[in-house]
């Protein structure tokens, strides 16, 4: 069963995604909040597998929502961040503080069942290449940790690279280029097994709670560096 709290201030928007995850047998909707704020005091009493979060809304938006949700169940909540803009900046932002990917508000139903079970097995919601794609169009921008309302970013950045062992540092250089697992294992002639520990191990040293996240961090960083820069 993959519980559920949904989280957009139209309330037709939201009680019409309501109404659709209840009908699903292995979903169950433990809640429904029309505010960041009410979405973070619902997601520490319910503890939900996977949130399903506008990204506008009055007061306290789905990005600093999605923070604070992250950073207090680290692991243990999947944030899938709702839009109406494909790749937009509130995406990229919203990968930065550890959501697990996004859709468009006009996906259909079969692609958003999809999405919750994927979001609550622990994996991304799309390629990432995707992801290394939308990152590198915003890091190789002038400072763009610098813009108006952008917090500190993910994990303890470029110092806290210096945690991590030669191994994992490359594991997390392949990850942000867009390589897959197996992609990995045959690069450096490892076990996918072995990648995934390594991964892990990235993760909980730089408290990263999502794959995207640790690509956003690798280039903030500065570990890797947008193609169009040298490297």
């Amino acid at each position: 069963m993959i519980r559920l709290l949904v989280v957009d201030d139209q309330v037709l928007i939201r009680a019409g995604l309501a109404a659709l995850l209840r009908a699903v047998p292995h979903i169950e909707v433990v809640g429904e909040a029309s505010s960041g704020e009410e979405a973070v005091r619902l997601a520490e009493a319910t503890v939900p597998d996977v949130v399903l979060m506008d990204v506008r809304m009055p007061g306290m938006g789905g990005i600093a929502a999605t923070e604070q949700i992250v950073r207090s169940q680290p692991g243990t909540v999947k944030v899938i961040i709702l839009t109406t803009f494909d790749l937009d900046e509130y995406v990229y932002d919203a990968l930065r503080v550890g959501a697990t990917g996004f859709l468009l508000k006009d996906t259909p139903p079969e692609q958003l069942l999809t999405a919750v079970a994927t979001a609550a097995a622990g994996e991304m919601l799309f390629a990432p290449s995707v992801v290394r794609r939308l990152v590198e169009a915003y890091v190789a921008q002038p400072f763009p940790h610098e813009r108006p309302g952008r917090g500190p970013g993910p994990g303890l950045g470029a110092a806290g690279l210096h945690a991590l062992t030669a191994r994992e540092r490359q594991v997390l250089q392949l990850v942000a280029r867009g390589l897959s697992n197996p992609d990995i294992a045959d690069h450096l002639v490892i076990s996918e097994a072995t990648v995934k520990t390594h991964l892990n191990r990235t993760m909980t040293k730089l408290n990263l709670a999502s794959r995207a996240q640790a690509v956003v961090l690798a280039y903030e960083s500065g570990l890797v560096r947008p193609q169009n820069r040298a490297t």
